[in-house]
């Protein structure tokens, strides 16, 4: 028998996939069966008797023990320890995988003898049963029906490399290892060997007589049994002629399963012999044993080609696994190659030919699990997986571990070199062999080409040598239209999209021949072919798609588009739109003949979609069915529209089309094609209407009957017949017109106006052809008809029914008969019920024209009045020095009071109050020209004395008059509310301010009888608290300055809110009665009583003369705080203390002021607070003079009996107490107590030497936290503190009561010890900071700017996220009130980032509400920064706090409709009605405080829009802007309420369209300033939008 080989898992590998390893698996031949029992019988009669065999094989076996290993010979064979090591590494090393073993079994199967009639098969069977005895927990048996081992077979299998195949490839063998047995050892210790009387087994251990393993035969005497081996192999079948029986390693069966149960079930596909092979387990418990089979069935259409030297034949395999079973057919294609020289290899130089084996699964490959079936078989499979949908099969030179094939073998080098011609062969044999084959079963084929890289990269040049050759090859299926197949070479066939594919179909079964599709420069691949699903295919083969050029001569020359119908035509259409972008763009498609339309004969053509979209000619599509016959039968009369429309059944057909959105948008884009309505084509025809008169009224009769046939909307026909132009009464073509007027003959207007004066204004008078009858496209129209309509339509018109141009006619500026004023006033009237604004420039000429008749002549109605008798007489009785033009109604036969609504529209004045104006307005034109006398004011306040006396109002008189500079003042002429009249009440005023004073002397004394009708034209008559005009009128002289004045003064500070300025100059100014004379208040004092005792220390000291002042000056403490005034205790603590160390300094310190000095020190330190600058100075400085010169208290010693025996040693500094002129005298003994309380310094001396010693010794406390720093008092003592209450410095001053600073006390030398030895931290912080403000928030309801500020500036600078969390809890801030910093409310106070509404709320007197922020030029302090503090801390900013109340109400009567630039602005807001009032527009703002209170504050509006009420109210304004600011706040109102109004649902919008408004406004809304300013922002009107605009507009001129 030959070599069997093998190879188990390595040690400890799992078993891969979810096969139970118990799995039985079964590999058979479907048309083969086992031999039956009587079949064998004959076989073995045919054999030795078995005892024969047996003794023959015995004998053999000792014989090779004996001569081979020296077994029983007495001596050891001296490579005995040689030979067993190299079987040993050999058996190791030889694969890399240990179950390799399989595979040289079924190689050694393969090359096995089997006798004849029988079907050559191969088993593996596992058993749990140790029939070895070996202890082995599981046993493998293969079982072969080969002939049995041979002689030879013994011999090679007790060598190394003596294979009995070697040299016999040429005869089929495939094995060639001569090792292979030997690896079985891998996975058994104690292979057995039963076959043909052999009964031997092999050991790995040495041999204890040898000292060799693996290769020395031992024979096998009781165990196991060939009844034990056929017990377990079925009793009731024959054994099989050879059975190895391996005792499994326990290490190795559970891989030894594994890959049992996990044998390929395409094994058999190459082998030749073998028809059989199963794995089966034998198992106690047979629900734990499977079986799985497999069987290669007989060949089928065998053909053999001679040419090639080649064969091929079809192969089934079917697996039966689980119950379950397989099957799959392989086409094989086997041929031969020879050999080449260069690729001869030793180990094959008996072979000349390469034999190479195809197979092409033509069903899924079978396989087992998601294992990966290989792609390379050397007869049995490699575990090369080559992701090639076909196997490669030749006698490839293998590894050693059988896993791949050595590529750099030159022997397998050309077998892969061979392998793409093997490949073409078969390939195209595959693809044509069959003529009579259908073209779709072609593309399955094209399946087996290697579209995907293998996943071997070495294997790369096979698969580009397959492609090189298949590219050359004409082996694609092309589309014929015919029964003739046609290849051609894959670069010659080009596919078509899968659209053009669908109407190719339709386009034939309509019956189109297309024989011809590939004659337009290109074969087609054929439709079964051309599918996605063939992508990766086609790709590998190169075939691109057809050019763009192909489908426009394709579409042209297949006459595609005259022969189908209308539903594939717009296919077509579609297909070219879908890809025009990014194929057709710029090709020939534009010039191929593809759009339909009707001529001018009826004649169907053709446009290319270039001539559509570069000529001046347009094709039209009709918007809606039924006006299609219309407009192309209306078409004939306009030539010049230059407009064809598409066919009736292609427009029917596209309003079902599915893709109908699509295929127009993409002709309006790139065809230029025009949808067209009634609308819209009566605007094309209007637009290219000449001077030919004909087209001119056949438009005109176009329109008459299409909106008789209902054709036309009225707003479009408005807008149509607004643009069309008209001929005149001269005959001329009229494009641009303003009105129509009726032909002057019977007409009124000829009587009012005269002659058309208004021909520059384009009113056009119409020509007599609109009266006559005419017949155009088939629709006639009779006499009198079209002119009705053009009376309607167009508003040709007569008076009283035209609209008037803005301009003047020429009557009206000289006086009018009766019934022509009377036929004016009913023109007006009509206007107005029409609700016409009549225009600036005809109202002009109306209203100043001398046309009406008055009591004074012929006048022009806004100089005119017409009133009852009762108040016209009275006025004329009280105003002799002004006539009054009233109406003659007599003149025109009391008819005027018909058309008193008229008469006010054209100016003339009814009310009391409007007579009361012009006689004021005449009174200051009198004024102007400084012709208004001293008796006509005397008459002015008699008028207004005598119309009060009448109960009549004279506040239009006194409106008119109170503001102009008309009355004289002792400053000059000045407007009568600048004036005062001057009494005792501004007698302390006038001291202190210059005043505009009534000039008596001019008026006479008389004219103070008028007080109460001089009131009312605003003079100021008694002082009423007008604080502010004294501060506005403030001059300064210190002799004016009295004790009246000075409270004049601080009530004017008390009583004015804002007088910053006024502070500021009285702050320089010397005007406060002093000690010391007048001084500026910041040099001055305001003592308290008990203070009044330094006053005899310091008589420098300028205190405010309260002698001088009485007691007026005492309750105005808060204001003279303002002006400077030092009143706080700090502050004049600090002050004095200055002066004094000034005084010591120049040693002016007399006796009378040392003693004085102490007795204020006496009584003052019973106070509190006590003056600590004075006494620290009088404690440190050195004004005390000793017998050594000048001392402190602490240094200077008061004599006494107890130092009397230590004066005679010491020199001592001794006060001086003698009656000398530098001595103090006796009397300084006075004050001992008061000396020994300043003296306490010298306590603080003595613990400061203490600590000195200390600090030189590097003394450090055991525990830092005990109280262990003094603190000196005023009281002559002092405590011990904690450290962790003091502070070395206080650099901002502001806790002196809230920490000990220790600066104070202690030389700047001990400050860093009690840092290091004691902890004490340098300066305040921030957790001081904010308890610090906490106390402030409790106990102090003021603060110093100066302490608020630097606490502010240090929160800044120091500010984070621990600084944010203590200070979030506060509840009050800072806010100024009248230059005060109080705490206030965080809920009260608001951060001002809207300055608009923090104007509003600043003018809100009774409080502030905005935070207040320090003065500081420090990035670190900026108010940006302090914004976000104080908004972190729970600030609230006032834009989001505030609420807006928008509410408004106005009567209608109150306003008046306007025509001006405001108007213009908003006319496009088709259904706003503007009206201008004189009421102020105000919006409320409303913020909300704590306790519930809320303040409510108003802006003043320049325009309101009630969106509502179609409403938009606007202030009156006198004139134009006048300033730039009036402008931008206009713009700014007006682009807020529009955007408002408009976007109120879309708020996100709202900013960017007030924007847009805003800067259009300030521009005048000119159209190429909004033009620009629209693209500047990307924005745009489309085309259909902007006609809709145009006849909205148009609709609502009729309102204007």
């Amino acid at each position: 028998m030959p070599n069997r080989h093998t190879q188990l898992l390595k040690d400890g590998e799992e078993p891969q996939g979810p096969r139970s390893p118990s799995s039985t698996f079964h590999l058979k031949n479907r048309n083969h069966r086992f031999l039956s029992g009587a079949q064998l019988d004959s076989v073995t009669t045919q054999m030795s008797s078995p005892a024969t065999m047996a003794a023959a094989a015995r004998e053999h076996v000792e014989k090779i023990r004996r001569e081979r290993y020296y077994i029983g010979r007495g001596e050891q064979n001296p490579l005995a320890e040689d030979m067993h090591q190299a079987v040993n590494y050999l058996s190791q090393e030889l694969y890399s995988k240990d179950v390799h073993f399989l595979m040289e079994l079924v190689q050694n199967a393969e090359d096995n003898e089997y006798p004849g009639g029988v079907a050559p098969s191969l088993e593996f069977l596992v058993t749990s049963n140790d029939i070895t005895g070996s202890g082995a927990s599981s046993t493998l048996l293969i079982f072969n029906n080969e002939k049995g081992f041979s002689k030879s077979n013994i011999e090679s299998i007790c060598r190394v490399g003596k294979s009995t195949k070697k040299g016999n490839r040429d005869k089929g063998y495939i094995g060639e290892k001569g090792i292979g047995f030997k690896s079985v050892f891998l996975i058994s210790s104690q292979p057995h060997i039963f076959s043909s009387g052999y009964q031997i087994k092999f050991n790995e251990k040495p041999c204890a007589e040898c000292n060799i393993g693996y290769i020395v035969p031992e024979w096998v005497e009781s165990r196991p049994s060939l009844s034990d081996v056929k017990q377990i192999y079925g009793c009731s079948k024959n054994l099989p002629a050879t059975c190895i029986i391996l005792p499994l390693k326990d290490e190795k069966v559970t891989a030894v399963k594994q890959q049992l149960s996990s044998l390929h079930p395409e094994m058999l596909l190459f082998l030749s012999k073998i028809r059989q092979l199963s794995v089966r387990e034998d198992n106690c418990n047979p629900r734990g044993s499977t079986v799985s089979e497999i069987a290669i069935s007989s060949e089928k259409n065998y053909q053999i080609r001679k040419n090639m030297h080649a064969e091929s034949y079809t192969l089934h395999l079917s697996a039966q696994e689980d119950g379950n079973e397989q099957e799959c057919g392989y086409y094989m294609w086997r041929q031969k190659f020879p050999v080449k020289p260069e690729n001869r290899v030793d180990k094959r130089t008996e072979i000349d030919e390469w034999v190479i084996t195809l197979a092409f699964p033509q069903d899924e490959r079978l396989s087992r699990g998601n294992e990966l079936s290989p792609g390379v078989y050397a007869f049995l499979p490699t575990e090369m997986v080559t992701n090639f949908p076909f196997i490669i099969q030749a006698d490839f030179l293998l590894a050693s571990s059988r896993e791949a094939i050595l590529f750099d073998s030159p022997w397998n080098k050309g077998i892969l070199e061979s392998v793409p011609s093997a490949f073409l062969n078969a390939f195209v044999a595959l693809v044509k062999s069959r003529a009579d084959a259908p073209a779709m079963s072609l593309p399955s084929m094209f399946c087996f080409l290697p579209v995907n890289p293998s996943l071997i990269p070495l294997l790369e040049p096979v698969r580009s040598g397959i492609k090189d050759k298949v590219l050359l090859e004409s082996i694609v299926p092309c589309e014929s239209h015919t029964s003739q197949k046609i290849f051609c070479k894959p670069g010659a066939v080009a596919r078509l999209k899968p659209t053009f594919w669908d109407i190719l179909g339709k386009a034939r079964e309509s019956g189109v021949d297309l024989k011809n599709l590939s004659t337009h420069g290109t074969y087609i691949l054929s439709s079964h072919f051309d599918k996605s699903t063939h992508n990766s295919v086609l790709a590998f083969l190169g075939v691109k798609s057809v050019s763009s050029e192909w489908y426009a001569k394709c579409i042209e020359g297949s006459n595609l588009l005259k022969e189908v119908h209308e539903q594939l035509y717009l296919e077509i259409i579609s297909f070219v739109v879908d890809n025009w972008q990014n194929f057709f763009s710029g090709t020939n498609m534009l010039s191929i003949p593809l759009l339909k339309y009707v001529d001018r004969n009826n004649v169907i053509s053709f446009w290319s979609i270039s001539r559509a979209s570069q000529s001046s000619d347009r094709l039209c599509l009709v918007s809606e069915k039924k006006y299609i016959s219309w407009l192309i039968s209306w078409n004939q009369e306009f030539l010049s529209s230059r407009r064809f429309f598409l066919p009736p059944t292609t427009q029917t057909a596209l309003e079902d089309f599915p893709r109908k959105s699509t295929v127009i948008q993409w002709l309006h884009r790139h065809a230029n094609v025009e949808s067209a309505s009634v609308y819209s084509y009566g605007l094309t025809v209007v637009s290219s209407l000449n001077t030919d008169r004909r087209p001119v009224i056949a438009f005109a009769h176009f329109l008459y009957h299409s909106s008789q046939k209902g054709h036309l909307e009225s707003y479009n026909l408005a807008d149509l017949c607004r643009v069309m132009p008209v001929i005149d009464s001269y005959g001329n073509i009229v494009k641009t017109r303003s009105s129509i007027l009726v032909p002057a003959k019977g007409s009124k207007w000829i009587e009012l106006i005269g002659t058309n004066p208004w021909t520059n204004e384009n009113y056009v008078e119409l020509h007599a052809d609109y009266k006559s009858a005419g017949c155009f496209a088939g629709n006639y129209t009779s006499e009198g008809q079209l002119l009705s309509f053009i009376k309607t339509q167009l508003h040709a018109s007569d008076v009283p029914f035209i609209h008037p141009p803005n301009a003047s006619f020429p009557t009206v500026s000289s006086p009018l008969t009766v019934g022509n004023a009377i036929l004016l006033l009913q023109w007006i009237q009509n206007l107005k019920s029409r609700r016409v604004t009549l225009p600036a420039r005809f109202l002009s000429c109306v209203q100043q024209g001398s046309w009406l008749m008055t009591s004074v002549g012929y006048k022009p109605p806004n100089e005119s009045f017409l009133s009852n008798s009762e108040w016209s007489n009275l006025l004329q009785d009280g105003s002799s020095f002004v006539d009054i033009p009233m109406i003659d109604q007599q003149f025109y036969q009391n008819k005027l009071h018909e058309y008193k609504e008229e008469l006010k529209e054209i100016g003339v004045r009814f009310e009391f109050r409007d007579a009361s104006a012009y006689i004021g307005s005449r009174l200051m034109s009198m004024a102007a020209s400084n012709m208004l006398t001293r008796e006509n004011v005397y008459a002015l306040l008699r008028l207004i004395r005598f119309l009060q006396q009448k109960v009549l109002s004279p506040s239009e008189l006194i409106n008119h008059v109170k503001d102009a500079r008309w009355m004289k003042s002792t400053l000059g002429y000045m407007s009568p509310a600048s004036c005062i009249v001057y009494d005792s009440e501004w007698a302390v005023a006038s001291c202190i301010s210059n005043q505009p004073f009534l000039d008596v002397k001019f008026y006479g004394e008389d004219i103070l009888a008028y007080k109460p009708e001089l009131k009312l034209l605003g003079v100021l008559v008694g002082f009423e608290n007008n604080y502010q005009l004294v501060i506005d009128n403030f001059k300064f002289s210190s002799a004016a300055v009295t004790c009246d004045a000075t409270v004049l003064i601080l009530k004017c500070i008390r009583y004015v809110s804002s007088c910053d300025d006024f502070l500021k100059k009285l702050k320089e100014l010397k005007w406060l009665k002093t000690s010391m004379g007048f001084r500026a208040p910041n040099e001055s004092f305001l003592l308290e009583p008990e203070w009044e005792c330094l006053l005899k220390v310091f008589d420098g000291i300028p205190v405010v003369d309260v002698g001088f002042y009485e007691s007026k000056i005492s309750s105005y403490k808060e204001e003279l705080k303002k002006t400077g005034l030092i009143i706080r205790f700090e502050e004049a603590s600090k002050a004095i203390g200055n002066i004094f160390k000034k005084m010591v300094l120049k040693s002016s310190l007399t006796k009378v002021t040392v003693l004085a000095l102490l007795a204020s020190y006496r009584q003052l330190r019973k106070q509190s607070p006590i003056p600590v600058e004075l006494f620290n100075g009088m404690r440190n400085e050195k004004w005390l003079r000793t017998s050594l010169g000048f001392r402190s208290p602490s240094d200077a010693i008061l004599y006494d009996e107890e130092w009397k025996s230590l004066s005679p040693i010491a020199d001592l500094p001794f006060i001086n107490d003698d009656d000398s002129h530098d001595g103090l005298s006796k009397e300084i003994h006075g004050y001992k107590h008061e000396l020994k309380g300043l003296g306490t310094t010298k306590i603080v001396l003595l613990i400061s030497r203490i600590y000195m010693y200390l600090k030189e010794c590097n003394w450090e406390p055991m525990d830092k936290k005990s109280d262990w720093i003094w603190i000196p008092n005023e009281r002559e003592s002092g405590s011990w503190v904690s450290p962790r209450s003091c502070v070395l410095h206080d650099p901002d001053n502001l806790f002196s009561r809230q920490l000990h600073v220790l600066g104070k006390y202690y030389e700047g030398k001990l400050l860093d010890f009690f840092s290091s030895a004691f902890g004490v931290r340098h300066a305040p912080c921030g957790e001081d900071y904010c308890q610090l403000w906490s106390t402030w928030e409790s106990s102090a309801s003021e603060l110093s700017i100066v302490d608020c500020a630097s606490f502010w500036k240090y929160i800044a600078k120091k500010w984070s996220k621990n600084t944010e969390k203590l200070l979030s809890g506060c509840v009050k801030v800072p806010v100024c009130v009248d230059g005060k910093i109080i705490l206030s409310q965080k809920e009260d106070v608001f951060i001002p980032d809207d300055l608009l509404l923090k104007d509003l709320f600043d003018k809100f007197d009774k409080e502030s509400f905005f935070i207040w922020y320090p003065s500081c030029s420090l990035p670190s302090v900026s108010l940006a920064r302090l914004n976000n503090i104080y908004g972190s801390i729970g600030v609230r900013a006032i834009s989001k706090a505030v609420e807006k109340n928008n509410s408004f109400t106005l009567e209608d009567r109150s306003c008046r409709k306007v025509y001006q630039q405001r108007h213009r602005m908003v006319s496009w807001l088709l259904n706003v009605v503007v009206l201008e009032t004189d009421r102020p527009i105000t919006v409320g703002y409303r913020v909300n405080l704590s306790g519930g209170r809320s303040v409510d504050v108003k802006a003043s509006r320049m325009l309101r829009w009630e969106r509502v009420n179609a409403k938009l109210y606007t202030q009156r304004r006198n004139g134009a802007a006048s300033c730039y600011k009036e402008k931008i706040e206009f713009a700014t109102n007006f682009a807020d309420e529009i955007a408002q109004g408009l976007l109120f649902e879309m708020a996100d919008q709202i900013t960017s369209l007030a924007e847009l408004i805003k800067i259009g406004s300030l521009v005048d809304f000119q159209e190429a300033a909004v033009e620009y300013l629209l693209r500047s922002r990307n924005l745009q009107l489309f085309p259909e939008d902007e006609a809709f605009l145009n006849a909205a507009s148009l609709g609502g001129s009729k309102n204007c």
